[in-house]
């Protein structure tokens, strides 16, 4: 419906079954698109899969729809939500996609976001999704991001083109636009799609792939972002390490800033303060609703780069008791405010 006539026969589509978290996409003719085959374990269903089923049927029956997404942040106490996808992580993950046909794929994406917002814009904002493969595309979509659809944030995945890791020149224009044009970048990585990913060496137990994939291409990220240069090179770059927890930060920064420490003088010749320093400054990260341990992260740098996030609708969501879990935690009743509402507003210059 969205996707330009001269790629409607190209496009994929997401599979419906009776599976309601059924996230594979497919190309017209039925092929995998970025699979060769469906693998045994994607279908396993043990209780967490039977717990989603239960949870998630009735929002699915009814079209994952705005009215859906809205009441379940009623349920949860949310006031405004910023929309990142689900489906839409897996779909801009072949490595030599054609990029006209990528760039066509994140503007049918915005066009439909934006109408879903539509439903409620002072309650539902998006993040836009933004095409690597060509930075005259990136660029361009950022601006009508920004200048047209409303948003206050835009997309990646983590994990990068093999061939252009996050600190490589090649991305610069899309840097220099988010800087102008005040939009955040939010990283969200995903698993279960052919993209090259830390963790495949796990497989075929996709639960361990899960437990190291989404981290673990995050710490890659924000190497590249703080000690790789990017931040340096782009003061006003504001960036998020989105939904794969935020109890390793406190070790990879003390890490990178040993790094640079020793080794910065001719690996990290743009940086003029340590990588902890700028991810302070321009980072934050998000807190799982039942992650205990966001207590030693902020007894090690404060709670100012923490955000909170429901993970509503997906698997490992805490929903319909996300903020119950986290108004749980062991930390203050100041750092909660922080997390929920202060360190988000400023993130995406609410």
């Amino acid at each position: 419906r969205y996707i330009d006539d001269k790629f409607k026969t190209r496009a994929p589509h997401g599979v419906i079954s009776s599976n309601v978290r059924d996230l594979r996409m497919v190309y017209p003719d039925g092929r995998d698109w970025a699979r060769t085959t469906t693998r045994q374990n994607d279908s396993a269903r043990g209780q967490n899969f039977k717990r989603n089923q239960e949870v998630y049927r009735p929002d699915a029956e009814r079209g994952w729809t705005a009215e859906v997404q809205l009441e379940a942040m009623d349920i949860e106490g949310i006031d405004v939500a910023v929309l990142y996808p689900t489906r839409g992580l897996r779909a801009l993950v072949v490595e030599d996609m054609d990029a006209e046909f990528a760039a066509a794929i994140a503007r049918a994406y915005n066009n439909w976001l934006y109408d879903f917002c539509n439903r409620n814009p002072k309650r539902l904002i998006g993040a836009g999704m933004i095409s690597p493969y060509d930075m005259n595309d990136a660029v361009a979509e950022a601006q009508r991001c920004a200048a047209e659809l409303g948003f206050r944030a835009v997309f990646l995945r983590a994990n990068p083109l093999v061939k252009h890791q996050w600190h490589d020149p090649y991305y610069e224009p899309l840097w220099n636009a988010l800087e102008n044009l005040n939009l955040a970048l939010g990283f969200h990585e995903s698993t279960g799609t052919g993209k090259q990913q830390i963790g495949e060496r796990l497989e075929p137990n996709l639960m361990l792939r899960r437990v190291y994939a989404q981290p673990m291409e995050q710490m890659l990220a924000l190497g590249s972002f703080c000690a790789g240069g990017v931040l340096a090179r782009h003061p006003k770059l504001r960036v998020a390490f989105l939904e794969a927890n935020c109890s390793w930060l406190p070790w990879l920064l003390w890490r990178l800033d040993e790094g640079w420490e020793r080794e910065g003088d001719v690996w990290a010749p743009d940086l003029t303060k340590a990588p902890s320093e700028y991810f302070k400054q321009q980072c934050v990260v998000s807190v799982e609703p039942d992650e205990s341990t966001v207590k030693q992260v902020i007894d090690y740098m404060g709670g100012r780069s923490i955000v909170f996030s429901t993970d509503y609708p997906h698997g490992d969501s805490k929903y319909p008791e996300a903020v119950e879990h986290f108004l749980k935690l062991p930390i203050s009743e100041d750092e909660k405010r922080k997390i929920l509402w202060d360190n988000c507003a400023a993130y995406y210059a609410m």
